[in-house]
């Protein structure tokens, strides 16, 4: 019988699989009915419902991120509530194609009920990312067609 992983674990194991780019295994760390909202998302969706629409946006990422993560000054800090952990860390990220490199700064709060993260709060340096990805015009242009 395996043991249930604390909120801990799970943030760790999530983190893991980013950095080696296993995106499509992300989603069985979720609950079925898991909500995540990127608080600062410039454009599009701030809340994504469901482990099936987090596997297809996982699943998009993994097909189309030309993006290397690695990440460091991870911070862990645990919670008055047993369920509930705050992470902070910086990614070093590159862009496999063109090598420019940047930093971008993150914080996520998770609650995981039984091993499964059930809703997370992610705090991530979107601007930092279009530029490091590529996609600032892309950016820029959704911003401005909203």
């Amino acid at each position: 019988m395996s043991q249930t992983r604390s909120p801990r674990e799970v943030f760790e194991a999530l983190l893991e699989r980013i950095t080696t780019g296993r995106f499509t295994e992300l989603g069985e760390l979720y609950a079925e009915d898991a909500v995540v909202e990127t608080v600062f998302e410039p454009v599009g969706g701030r809340r994504t419902h469901g482990r099936a629409a987090l596997e297809e946006r996982f699943a998009q990422v993994a097909a189309h991120s030309p993006l290397r993560l690695a990440a460091h000054n991870v911070v862990v800090r645990d919670t008055d509530d047993p369920q509930v952990v705050v992470a902070e860390w910086d990614y070093r990220v590159e862009h496999r194609e063109s090598g420019r490199s940047f930093e971008a700064a993150n914080i996520q709060v998770l609650r995981v009920c039984e091993g499964l993260i059930v809703h997370s709060r992610d705090y991530h340096d979107h601007l930092a990312l279009a530029v490091a990805g590529g996609a600032l015009p892309q950016l820029v242009a959704a911003l401005g067609a909203e």
